[in-house]
């Protein structure tokens, strides 16, 4: 009973962290990453498609996308598609793809974004907590139903909190790197 109680908890712990390099992954920083271009829905005969469905997604070099549509004639669809997201990019448009540059990222940008991450971060600071507390509630739940035992309950509540201990270190871990990754000019 308490090493499923773990896994689960362990298991919602890990999603909070793939869900956080997820989020951190559409961050702009200066370089070219092509998680940026998740927001980008396109008209694709009546139905809005990710980007990616449509089209085949590159970075040529660390400041440039390079986007090569499946069919030549949704470049137009594309391209409003991109300006309509409001990417912070604007399209360049060859007739046969579409190219996309980074703009240079100002200080006070910087600054503006890594805020964003420590929201972001926060957030999933939240949902381990979150998991924590839930495991933890469970496992009195199972002790005042006599399922287990003091002991048990004890190291399970141990096990518990260094799960979240190790968790946060990683999240802690993520911020940091992504943060050293944006105010590297």
């Amino acid at each position: 009973m308490t090493n499923q109680l773990k896994a689960k908890t362990e298991d919602t712990m890990k999603k909070g962290v793939e869900a956080l390099k997820r989020e951190l992954g559409k961050v702009r920083t200066g370089k070219a990453q092509l998680t940026m271009l998740d927001p980008v829905r396109v008209n694709y005969y009546g139905t809005l498609s990710p980007l990616s469905q449509i089209a085949a997604l590159s970075t040529p070099d660390p400041k440039t996308f390079m986007i090569a549509p499946w069919e030549v004639n949704q470049l137009k669809e594309i391209e409003q598609a991109i300006i309509k997201s409001d990417i912070g990019m604007t399209p360049i448009n060859d007739g046969k793809k579409i190219i996309l540059k980074l703009p240079e990222l100002t200080e006070q940008r910087r600054k503006e974004l890594v805020k964003q991450i420590g929201k972001i971060v926060e957030d999933a600071r939240v949902a381990i907590r979150m998991a924590r507390r839930d495991g933890m509630e469970e496992l009195k739940k199972a002790l005042k139903d006599k399922v287990i035992s003091e002991d048990e309950n004890k190291k399970s509540q141990d096990d518990i909190q260094k799960l979240t201990d190790d968790y946060i270190k990683k999240v802690d871990q993520l911020a940091q790197d992504k943060e050293k990754e944006l105010m590297t000019v």
